[in-house]
Order: C-alpha cells, then sequence, then structure tokens
C-alpha cells in the first residue's frame, strides 16, 4: 500500500472516531452481544469459521510462544474466535476482546480490524496509530477474507506487543487469508459438484427400476437403490459382483448380447431373499477408444416394493474378523446387549474398530430397519455442536435454511446414534446431553416446542473417562449414565493371533481391488508382524498391506527404523529364476522414502479423500481423526484437495 495514503486512512479513521463521540480513555467495545444472539451469529458464519480453524491454528503455531493472539471476526467486526498465548491473550480478554465483541469503528475506535472492514484491504498498526489508549500497547496486522464473489465476508488479526512489530507479521496473516479464501473457493467448487452428483444420483436412484451395469464378463459396475432393494440382502446391500449371481440364466443372455443389439425377455432373478422372475432389457454400449462394452441392465419384478430407509450401516458381526478367545468373547458379549435399550459405551484404542461394533450392534438389534447415525464429537467446533445434535428452527437466525434443520437426534429417531470422541463434548453441551438421556425429549435452537425422541445411543472413546472425570474435563453423572453397558476393544497387539488372519484378509480385499496378485511373505516376516507393536492397530495393518501391494516389498524399516535390519525381498515364493533377479532390482531401484510411515500415511489420506471427494467432515471421520488434525496433514504433505 502507498504510504501516503496508508496514513491517511488512519488519520481519516481517527478523525470519525472523535466525531463518534469514542474516548481514548476507552477500554471496552461499546457492543458486545449475549449469548443468544452470538449463536446467532456463530451459525450464520458456520463455514467461515470451519474453514478458518485450522489456518487460525497453524498461523499460531508459527508465532507460539512470542506473545501473539489472532482474532476472527465478521464482515461488521464480531468477534468469532480467539486464539493466542497465554498472558497477552489473558490481557485482551480483560479488555472484553472475546467473542460476540465488535471490533468495528463505530464500537471501538480504530484498530487493524475496523480498517480491513472498511478499506477490504490488509494494514498494520502499531501504538498511538489505534485511537483507544489500550490498544497502544499492541502492534496489530489484520487481511480482510472474501467469498468466492469478492464479498467482504470477514477479517483475520494477528497482535502482538508493539516492540513486535514487523512487516513480516503483516505478510503472515495476508497469506493465511488468501488460504483461507481459496479454501472456500475449493469448498465452493465442491459444493456445486456435489450438487450436480447428487442431481444425477437422485434421478438414478429414482429411477421405479432397478438398474445395473457390468462389461461382457458379468462383472458389476454400477447399480441403483432398485437394485438393492430387488437383489440385496437383509443388511441392505449388494452383495454379488457378477451379473451370473443374480440372473441364472446369465450365459445365454451373454450369448444373446454378442448376437444382437438389444435384449428383451424374461429371467429367473437369484436372490438371498427368494427367487422371482423379473422382465429384463439388456443394452450394449461400446466404446470405441478400447473397444470395450459395457452392458446396461434394466430389469422390472411384477410387485412393487417400498423404498428403504436411508442411514443404514454396512458392517455386521459376520464381517469382524477374529478368532482370538478374548475377541471373541467380545463379539460375543457385544450380541447380548444389542437389544439392551441401555446406553453402551465403547472404549479402546483409535483404530480398534469402534464404529465398525457400534455398526454391527445397531444391525444386530430390533433397530436394524432404522437409521443409524454417527457423529464425531470431537470433529465439530464447540460453536456448532449444538445445532448439529438438535438442529434449529425456521428463522432461529440471520441465514437459517428455510424450513429449518433437523438434528442428529431426528435423524436417528427410533434407531441408533453413534457419539464418538465423546471425550472431546464440551461441558455445557454434556449437560445438554444429561437431559436427553434423562428425558428422551431434545428442543431445536429457536423452539419451545419439545420433541420427544426414542434413540439409542453408543459412545465411543480412545480416552480414560475416569480420569478425565477427575480432571473435570467430563461430568460424572454424564459418564455413569453412558457407562452402562461397557464394552472394551482390545488392542491388536493383544490379539497376536488375529493379526495373520488380518493380514491374509486385507492382502485378498486390496489385491483384488487394485487388480494386483497377493504377495507372500517368508514365515520371518510373519514373525516381525506378529511382533510388532502396532500403535495405529487394525487400520494400521491394512496400510501397511497396502503399502506391501504397491511395493511388491516387505517393509522391514517400517517396523524397525533403527535396527541394522535391510528390507526383506518378498520374491523367495518365486517359481522360475528371472522373478528373483527381478524382484532383487525392483527392491535396489524403490525409492528408500517410500518405506517411512510418512509416506504411507500421505498415500492413505489421499486415497481418502478421493473416495470422498474432498469432503472434509466424511474424510476425517473416515480416518479417525479430528477436522483440524487432518488439515494439517494436508499442508505437510501438500495434498491437493
Amino acid at each position: 500500500m502507498n504510504t501516503k495514503i496508508y496514513h491517511e486512512q488512519i488519520k481519516s479513521s481517527l478523525e470519525r472516531c472523535a466525531k463518534l463521540g469514542i474516548t481514548e480513555d476507552q477500554v471496552y467495545s461499546k457492543k458486545i452481544i449475549d449469548h443468544a444472539e452470538l449463536q446467532d451469529v456463530f451459525s450464520k458464519n458456520r463455514d467461515l469459521i470451519l474453514t478458518a480453524s485450522p489456518y487460525i491454528e497453524h498461523l499460531m503455531s508459527i508465532v507460539r510462544g512470542k506473545n501473539f493472539f489472532v482474532l476472527l471476526t465478521d464482515r461488521e467486526g464480531c468477534i468469532l474466535n480467539a486464539l493466542g498465548d497465554e498472558k497477552i491473550l489473558s490481557e485482551a480478554f480483560n479488555l472484553k476482546m472475546i467473542a460476540g465483541a465488535y471490533m468495528n469503528e463505530e464500537s471501538i475506535g480504530t484498530n487493524a480490524m475496523s480498517l480491513v472492514i472498511k478499506s477490504e484491504a490488509p494494514v498494520q498498526l502499531s501504538g498511538k496509530d489505534h485511537f483507544i489508549k489500550a490498544y497502544h500497547r499492541w502492534t496489530c496486522s489484520g487481511a480482510p477474507i472474501k467469498d468466492v464473489s469478492g464479498n467482504l465476508i470477514g477479517a483475520l488479526n494477528l497482535t502482538g506487543y508493539s516492540d513486535s512489530v514487523h512487516p513480516h507479521t503483516l505478510g503472515m496473516v495476508i497469506a493465511a487469508s488468501n488460504a483461507i479464501e481459496e479454501m472456500l473457493k475449493v469448498k465452493e467448487f465442491n459444493r456445486l459438484q456435489n450438487m450436480t452428483n447428487r442431481h444425477i444420483k437422485t434421478i438414478f436412484n429414482s429411477m421405479p427400476v432397478a438398474i445395473l451395469t457390468s462389461d461382457l464378463d458379468g462383472n458389476i459396475k454400477i447399480h441403483n437403490q432398485r437394485a438393492v432393494d430387488l437383489f440385496g440382502n437383509k443388511y441392505k446391500q449388494l452383495t454379488a459382483t457378477n451379473v451370473s449371481e443374480i440372473i441364472e440364466e446369465w450365459s445365454s443372455v451373454k450369448e444373446a448380447i454378442n448376437r444382437e443389439k438389444n435384449v428383451t425377455r424374461f429371467v429367473n432373478i437369484r436372490a438371498l431373499r427368494n427367487h422371482f422372475p423379473c422382465a429384463m432389457t439388456a443394452s450394449p454400449i461400446y466404446n470405441p477408444q478400447d473397444d470395450s462394452i459395457e452392458v446396461v441392465f434394466i430389469l422390472r419384478e411384477d410387485k412393487s416394493k417400498t423404498n428403504k430407509k436411508q442411514y443404514q450401516p454396512y458392517y455386521t458381526f459376520d464381517k469382524i474378523m477374529g478368532q482370538d478367545e478374548s475377541f471373541v468373547n467380545t463379539i460375543e458379549y457385544a450380541k447380548k446387549i444389542s437389544n439392551n435399550r441401555s446406553t453402551i459405551l465403547i472404549s479402546g484404542e483409535s483404530g480398534c474398530g469402534k464404529e465398525v461394533f457400534a455398526q454391527a450392534i445397531h444391525n444386530y438389534s430390533k433397530r436394524m430397519d432404522e437409521p443409524f447415525i454417527a457423529l464425531n464429537c470431537g470433529a465439530i467446533p464447540n460453536q456448532l455442536i449444538e445445532s448439529e445434535l438438535f438442529g434449529y428452527e425456521e428463522g432461529a437466525y440471520t441465514g437459517a435454511k428455510k424450513g429449518g434443520n433437523i438434528g442428529k437426534f431426528e435423524q436417528a429417531n427410533n434407531g441408533t446414534i453413534m457419539l464418538d470422541e465423546i471425550g472431546e463434548m464440551p461441558l455445557d453441551m454434556q449437560t445438554r446431553l444429561l437431559r436427553v438421556l434423562q428425558e428422551n425429549i431434545i428442543t431445536r435452537i429457536g423452539s419451545q416446542n419439545p420433541i420427544p425422541i426414542d434413540v439409542r445411543i453408543i459412545a465411543a472413546t480412545n480416552k480414560d473417562l475416569k480420569k478425565e472425570v477427575e480432571l473435570g474435563r467430563f461430568r460424572k453423572d454424564l459418564f455413569y449414565r453412558l457407562n452402562v453397558l461397557p464394552l472394551y476393544l482390545p488392542p491388536l497387539k493383544e490379539r497376536k493371533s488375529d493379526i495373520d488372519l488380518l493380514f491374509q484378509y486385507f492382502m485378498k480385499n486390496i489385491s483384488e481391488k487394485y487388480g494386483r496378485k497377493e504377495i507372500e511373505i517368508s514365515a520371518e516376516s510373519r514373525k516381525i508382524l506378529e511382533n510388532y507393536n502396532w500403535p495405529g492397530n487394525v487400520r494400521e495393518l491394512e496400510n501397511v498391506v497396502e503399502l506391501i501391494i504397491g511395493t511388491e516389498s516387505f517393509p522391514g524399516k517400517y517396523f524397525a527404523k533403527n535396527s541394522s535390519q535391510d528390507i526383506q525381498s518378498l520374491s523367495d515364493h518365486a517359481t522360475d529364476d528371472q522373478s528373483a533377479i527381478a524382484a532383487s532390482e525392483r527392491l535396489e531401484n524403490l525409492d528408500p522414502s517410500r518405506l517411512d510411515m510418512s509416506y504411507v500415511e500421505k498415500e492413505h489420506i489421499t486415497k481418502v479423500l478421493k473416495l470422498f471427494q474432498g469432503n472434509i467432515s466424511q474424510a476425517s471421520q473416515a480416518l479417525g481423526v479430528q477436522r483440524n488434525t487432518l488439515y494439517s496433514k494436508i499442508k505437510k504433505y501438500r495434498i491437493v484437495v
């Protein structure tokens, strides 16, 4: 910015403040809103808060310990978030620079945020540039945050003591605000893409006939919901992978497709629930680029079927792998408590399969045909968790959705709600949850009407909640309400007899998924797997199998980075001399960085993000980490979302 224009802006602002009747001895903002109004502001700026949060944490990580604090405001100057070093942040709080306080010119005089809001440009103020004396001790660097249309939606500010003033400070704030803007653009693009995909998927799934496609060998590629209704099992899954598993006359149908353009006939359907006739039309689609053929099947049963409910989980007890005696006993215990109405508390380390068990319990209970809703309490900012759990009414705040929004408890009514990372739930929300457990009633934000609910609660945690209670971070009464039916999942290191079983299971599934042959490993390598500590549990074992398939080698350095043990070749099982030579050459040319844990982590995160089309909330839930942690990993590994 031109220095002359810059100083003129400050001078003009100081003159306006005098005319507004603001005095230099003023300490607090003239406008600080109460809790109810603040909730409206939080809800209105939900996307900004969620998007900016990891960047604010990263900005603070750069200056931590140097007496700085960061403020995020909306476009009117209302503070949405504050984060910083304890000493200077306490001083700010003493001046009531808290969430709900307005930092605009009319409320607190000239400051970096007020100038950003006025000019929509970055600015840095120090000492007497501020109008009120209380702020003369500080240097402030602010930058605007704009939406995809270029409209101002907020301001980011970094404040330290005046002797810390440096142009680089402003540069960091500008970089952070630019990053937030870019992420907002990505989110908007993803939102539009998701809308388009949902539109297409809705049309596809709303067709009154079953539709599925396959290649000419019958391998099923895609299918719609009606196909699941007709051919799926009681768990709402289409388990068939080939058309031959569904259509009894597949061989003759395939021959007819090769002879004719379209095939229309009645066929007999082989489904798990029964056998029945269907009218079938099979139409080949030719791809001239690779001469491949895709077949579109349209099948219609005479009698109509009702649509299945949404929110149905995938995992059942028969999909849980394990032969360890104590683990088998855990499964049997989980089955016994499935139909009990009492609350279950699942505890265990990350990666042990807490959500897998929660889904299996739901699918084994009388509620199996009702919704299963999972919510990661650690992935939602404290300001938004109330609306996520209980919903809100239309007009509850400015910018609320038309018709309001249903909360997770209402979505799960008559079914099951899983509250993952329950130990991360704020204390005030613990009080609300306790009331729900006692009364079986919820109330939406902005409403006075109680809504009765019938929901089975399964809570999960990797923390020691008893210790959290002793430390005052978790309510004692809520702990005992949740811990009615405790279920402990042992870590993988306590299930050594299951390691090889799980290894073989993942090897088969992952190799099929990527079209690669299964890799055999030596008895010595199996012993290493069995003796490894597995801090990441089952999830880590799956990652290792994926690494082995990708590199066609056993990554010994992954398990003992400081030992002299080298990477073990997996070519011991080769059937000819050339295969052994080829395996040796592959290991010699292998980039050692691909054997490091960070490579595994980056590859896994990239694949999960791709699976969920860049949706951070869904990806973080699938990975079992908080959103902020996932954002940090994305930045660390420079993953393009």
